[in-house]
């Protein structure tokens, strides 16, 4: 599988380990940054993450900063993009079997390298189960119920 993952400064060091883990496990990856500890915008490598993703370029996406939280609300802004931020295994196994989440989020001062890497395998190998949740997916697409709802 190709994925592509991103990171802010405060998961440089953590993003260099899961890439090492990625390859290790046989996947091609491209390495959107950042590239060093300085500090920088994390909405910044979440875009670049994500149209990747969009464009077919990657076929999913790994995005870490220090919670995961501000890496998933950017990438979520990208149609077409289900960004998931995963804390237990529990949680990525979900994902993807009802919401076909296509970008993985973690926090890097919030979570071990080793619970990523355990999450990160069972988020690559489980499937999305389709059915009634292909239904809903739609529903979240095409905001069905309007986008002005109050």
């Amino acid at each position: 599988m190709k994925l592509v993952i991103g990171c802010d400064h405060a998961a440089y060091d953590a993003k260099t380990e899961i890439i090492d883990f990625l390859k290790s496990l046989g996947h091609d990856t491209i390495d959107e940054g950042t590239h060093n500890l300085d500090s920088v915008d994390y909405p910044d490598f979440a875009a670049g993450a994500s149209l990747k993703v969009q464009s077919g370029a990657a076929d999913r996406g790994i995005l870490i900063c220090g919670t995961g939280l501000g890496m998933s609300i950017a990438a979520n802004r990208f149609k077409g993009i289900r960004a998931a931020l995963c804390y237990t295994e529990e949680l990525a196994e979900m994902s993807r079997l009802h919401n076909d989440a296509n970008v993985l989020c973690l926090g890097a001062r919030t979570q071990s390298v080793e619970s990523m890497k355990s999450i990160i395998s069972l988020w690559l190998t489980t499937e999305w189960e389709g059915d009634r949740h292909a239904r809903r997916l739609n529903k979240i697409e095409t905001n069905s119920r309007g986008q002005d709802a109050e």
